[in-house]
């Protein structure tokens, strides 16, 4: 079995080489590979402040995202019930003159009717003026004068005119 220990000169070769070796990389190849090292953290560190930034941001943007959302969603419920009163409104006021213009033709129709029984009233008094003036000239067996015969109508009417008012 060989020793896996080095010799004394071996050793000492070994260590030198090694101390040779070592103050060269201290000297050329450590400096950038530091540098190298401290840009990596530098741009590791640049990346995660524009991350946070970004996340603030983003954060930022969302509460006035939601900001407008709540005020659109309030503009929205305004906007819905100015048009529902509008709505409201209208609906009253097409019912408001459709009751109006009920009542109107109700009144219409009611004057036309009084118009109409004043007209039937004044045909059958004439008419049964007329009956009654031939009713009577048979009955007197003589015929009136044009003076008698006047006066006897307007009385008749009169009575059958008060008549009517009970």
């Amino acid at each position: 079995m060989e020793k896996i220990i080095p010799l004394g000169v071996e050793l000492y070769v070994n260590l030198v080489a090694f101390a040779v070796l070592f103050v060269l990389l201290w000297k050329f190849a450590f400096p950038p590979i530091t540098k190298m090292l401290d840009q990596r953290a530098d741009t590791i560190r640049e990346s995660l402040e524009k991350a946070e930034q970004t996340r603030v941001d983003a954060e930022r943007l969302l509460d006035e995202y939601k900001v407008h959302m709540a005020e659109a969603r309030q503009e929205a419920a305004k906007v819905i019930e100015q048009g529902r009163k509008v709505a409201e409104t209208m609906k009253d006021d097409i019912v408001a003159k459709a009751n109006e213009e009920a009542a109107a033709v109700l009144v219409r129709a009611r004057e036309e009717i009084q118009a109409e029984k004043r007209a039937a009233m004044a045909e059958l008094q004439a008419s049964v003026a007329d009956l009654s003036v031939a009713v009577a000239g048979k009955l007197i067996g003589s015929s009136l004068s044009d003076a008698e015969h006047r006066k006897l109508v307007e009385g008749y009417v009169a009575e059958v005119g008060s008549l009517n008012g009970n």
